[in-house]
Formats: structure tokens, sequence, C-alpha cells
């Protein structure tokens, strides 16, 4: 289950925005063996708010795309996985300077936020590999290219 808020208005979220989303979440899962009823939220904010929370949280006091706080909790039958925030301001100039479009900036962004509350880093090199090649996995499996 996601429990999706919006907190912006640089973008409008569309019902295909949280398929998507969803369809991201899912398609990270499954790579990852991953078979368990899942919980995650997430929330779209603006620069202000996310660089808010970035320092708050990191205490890195600059704009980023995406935060993952993991919550790591797991029952017999189910996963809490944690909280995604989505820097919509982001997803509309990294799409630009990409050359792709809004849609497969979301999934990215989703993907690779979801891999973050699965344990996944890119800090050390090796672990930054493993990590983007998870990351090429499932958004081939999607068919969401550049």
């Amino acid at each position: 289950m996601i429990d999706f808020e919006n907190r912006q208005d640089v973008l409008p979220i569309s019902d295909e925005d949280l398929d998507i989303i969803k369809m991201s979440v899912e398609a990270s899962l499954e790579l990852c063996n991953i078979d368990k009823e899942y919980y995650v939220s997430v929330s779209f904010v603006d620069d202000n708010e996310i660089k808010n929370l970035n320092r708050d949280y990191r205490n890195v006091d600059k704009v980023t795309d995406v935060l993952s706080f993991p919550m790591d909790e797991e029952y017999e039958d189910k996963i809490i996985l944690g909280d995604i925030v989505i820097n919509m301001a982001r997803v509309l100039s990294q799409a630009k300077e990409f050359g792709h479009s809004n849609r497969r900036e979301l999934s990215y962004l989703c993907v690779h936020s979801t891999l973050h509350l699965l344990g996944y880093d890119h800090i050390e090199e090796e672990d930054r590999i493993i990590m983007r090649a998870k990351e090429k996995e499932i958004m081939d499996k999607l068919k969401i290219y550049r």
C-alpha cells in the first residue's frame, strides 16, 4: 500500500503519476525478491521543503531531488519500507536536463529511493555500481528508457 501526500504546486499530480510510482515500487520489490504486502508513504514537495528536510535530517543545507527515510520494520506478512519524498521541481528540471520525460524521471527517482529504503547505497564505488545495475534492471523491466 502506498499513501500519497501532495505538498507542492510546482506540477500537478495525475493518476498516471500515481500509477507509475506504484509500478516502480512494486518492480523494485519484485526484483529484490520481496514478496510481501508493503507500506510506503510518498510525498511530493518543492525546493524549499526538501531543502529544509535535507538540512534537518542529513545536515546538508541544499536542494536535492529525492530523500528516503527507511523504517525497516518487517513482520511475518508485511514490510513497512518508510518514506519517499520527491522534489517535483527537480523532476521537471532533471527530465529536461537529461532529455527524457517527466514520467521517466519520476519513475527513476522512485526506484532509486525504494532501493535506498531496501538498504542499497551509492557512497562507496562498489556499492554505487551494484545500485546502478539494479536501477537499470528495474527500469528495463518497466520498459521505461531514456
